[in-house]
């Protein structure tokens, strides 16, 4: 009985421990938090229009690079040789530039998550983490009320 008791007494004690640890862990990432990483509805809509439009970049990845390295090809000043011993190299890049910049819309994403969920009720807003989805010219670009639907995001393509 006594050994029984102990045995349970010892299992309550772990957790316990680990409550303390884990709310302690809490409030300490609570206090580290930076006076610019409010949030509000800006914030949380940017990052699900992130989290949503992030695989769909993904996909076109192949025909927006594509095309921003044709464009960028025939439009170039360079001489013939220039250019195509470019032409080989540049969609390997250009498609990988893509595909690598619209998984980081989707990390980007997914770190405003988290701030725009919890500060949701406080009337601040974050600056983007990844702004380029939204600076950046796109295949589809429309707004919806609060929602802005941009996909096909040509991330080798100049600022608008």
């Amino acid at each position: 009985m006594i050994r029984f008791a102990r045995q349970h007494i010892g299992t309550l004690r772990r957790a316990f421990t680990r409550a303390v640890l884990l709310a302690g862990l809490a409030a300490l990432l609570v206090a580290a938090t930076p006076g610019v990483s409010h949030a509000g509805s800006k914030t949380l809509i940017r990052s699900l229009q992130n989290l949503i439009f992030f695989p769909i970049d993904f996909a076109l990845s192949p025909f927006v690079g594509g095309k921003a390295i044709w464009e960028k090809w025939r439009d170039s000043d360079d001489t013939t040789a220039v250019k195509y011993g470019y032409a080989p190299f540049a969609p390997i890049w250009g498609i990988s530039v893509q595909a690598g910049a619209s998984v980081l819309r989707g990390v980007g994403g997914c770190l405003e998550l988290l701030p725009g969920l919890v500060l949701l009720p406080f009337d601040a807003e974050m600056e983007p983490l990844y702004d380029l989805p939204e600076s950046q010219p796109a295949l589809v670009d429309q707004e919806a009320g609060p929602v802005k639907i941009k996909f096909g995001v040509d991330y080798l393509s100049d600022a608008e």
